[in-house]
């Protein structure tokens, strides 16, 4: 077992944004916050991206362990640090290099005290990683890559390390994924793996028995097997996604999935920052919206209704699709998937020229094929 050796750092109790958050509220239980001990887990809206603030008071010493930092185009998790007197970060966790999910990690390690940052050890080409790097680098911080089986003691908040095992340079598919309890409850966060990376979580013999699951890959039906979310048989589950984004974030078959599981769904699209407050054995869900998400058997009920877009459903999305199906798509072959995948997202097809070796001619190839799409299914 590793231990994070902490310094002692002065609880100060700042009035947040959070007194503005409690729009919708839900408890299971008399929380005992007596003694000022609790964890606080911060689902933060950051759009179509990814950021979790874990906040523990035990003895009234503080701890803060972040996962993902949201898109490089955005400045939402700096603001809401800052908006909650965050002033050090003992754990900063990129669960893997795509910019919706380290965006603003350089910030954050420019901006606070950051102890450590934990990153899977792929990489990637596109101006944000190495930006994270070099901040890395110029803060002198210390660097771990957290590996199946691993694991950590943050003050009373204990870290068990569920994926990946070893690294090829399948960046989403080798996300660090988590599991942390506090006490009597637990927190599963698996990044973007897809389902055969579940698979091999479960085949691993780990327990994966936890209260809250956080939805991989934003809800896509990349993730979130039905074995899987047997596995982690959570409470609740909570995805990150902007709202109306252009990758159909949640699938509809997710949705459905965790619906009919009886499970309990919340959505920063549609309930904004979702806040979990726990003493460790009850705890209370505060959202910033009041929002619904949609069954498929209310989605069913608009067909034919309500005008919607117009998709080609054979074609190849290269903001979701996997690495074997955009090998089809015309000068794109097993190298350029790679890279495609490590530089997404994209607005348009046009966007392929940030790949190396895909100019204005193949662009052009590209679209008369009519193979490669941005949204649909």
């Amino acid at each position: 077992m590793k231990r994070l050796f902490i310094c002692i750092v002065t609880v100060f109790f700042l009035a947040g944004c959070n007194s503005q958050l409690a729009t919708s509220t839900k408890q299971t239980d008399t929380l005992n916050l007596d003694n000022g001990d609790s964890l606080k887990v911060h689902y933060i809206d950051v759009g179509q991206g990814d950021s979790t603030l874990f906040q523990v008071t035990d003895n009234g010493q503080e701890y803060t362990l972040l996962i993902d930092a949201g898109d490089f185009t955005g400045d939402e998790v700096v603001e809401y640090l800052q908006a909650n007197g965050i002033d050090k970060i003992n754990v900063a966790i990129g669960t893997h290099p795509d910019a919706d999910h380290i965006g603003q990690l350089d910030r954050v390690i420019k901006g606070f005290d950051v102890d450590e940052v934990w990153l899977s050890g792929n990489t990637s080409n596109s101006d944000t990683f190495h930006r994270l790097l070099e901040a890395i680098d110029e803060k002198d911080v210390g660097y771990e890559e957290p590996r199946m089986g691993d694991q950590f003691d943050l003050g009373p908040l204990h870290i068990d390390v569920l994926y990946p095992k070893q690294i090829s340079g399948k960046a989403n598919e080798e996300s660090v994924s988590l599991k942390l309890t506090y006490r009597d409850i637990s927190f599963v966060f698996t990044g973007d793996a897809e389902k055969r990376n579940e698979i091999e979580m479960i085949e691993s013999g780990a327990n994966l028995r936890a209260d809250f699951l956080h939805l991989g890959h934003h809800g896509s039906s990349t993730s979130t097997s039905e074995s899987f979310l047997q596995a982690v048989k959570p409470a609740v589950a909570i995805y990150s996604a902007g709202k109306d984004n252009s990758y159909g974030h949640p699938h509809e078959e997710v949705v459905s999935l965790v619906q009919k599981s009886g499970i309990e769904l919340y959505g920063t699209d549609v309930d904004g920052t979702v806040i979990v407050t726990t003493d460790g054995k009850a705890y209370t869900i505060e959202t910033e919206k009041n929002g619904t998400i949609q069954s498929s058997e209310d989605i069913q009920s608009t067909i034919g209704t309500e005008e919607t877009p117009v998709t080609n459903a054979s074609c190849i999305n290269i903001n979701t699709a996997t690495a074997e199906e955009i090998e089809k798509i015309v000068h794109i072959g097993a190298d350029r998937a790679e890279d495609l995948i490590e530089l997404r997202p994209y607005n348009s097809i046009e966007e392929l020229s940030r790949i190396k070796g895909i100019g204005e001619a193949r662009i052009e190839d590209i679209k008369e094929e009519g193979l490669a799409c941005v949204g649909g299914e």
